[in-house]
């Protein structure tokens, strides 16, 4: 079951990822949100559309945009709509 970990403590854990070019996207239930808060970041995905991003906040340490989610996707995309994938390079994932 993959598992997103910052400094030994669980962001998010879930057997019904979809994976979208190699990125595990989990469902929004399987998420800490407590410990997330939203980012002012926004990008665009020429076929998934606009992302918005999270920070994460665990103990003192907080990690600006660890995190993306499409709340209004593409058609194409639509599988994902809110689901939450995180930086490799920011997270450990197991």
């Amino acid at each position: 079951m993959p598992r997103v970990m910052l400094n030994g403590t669980v962001l998010a854990q879930s057997d019904k990822t979809v994976v979208v070019e190699g990125n595990h996207y989990f469902p929004p239930s399987s998420v800490d949100k407590s410990l997330l808060s939203e980012s002012k970041t926004h990008t665009v995905c020429p076929w998934k559309g606009t992302a918005s991003y999270y920070n994460a906040t665990v103990g003192k340490n907080e990690v600006n945009d660890i995190a993306w989610f499409y709340p209004h996707p593409s058609d194409k995309a639509k599988n994902i709509q809110d689901y939450v994938a995180f930086y490799k390079n920011k997270v450990e994932i197991d």
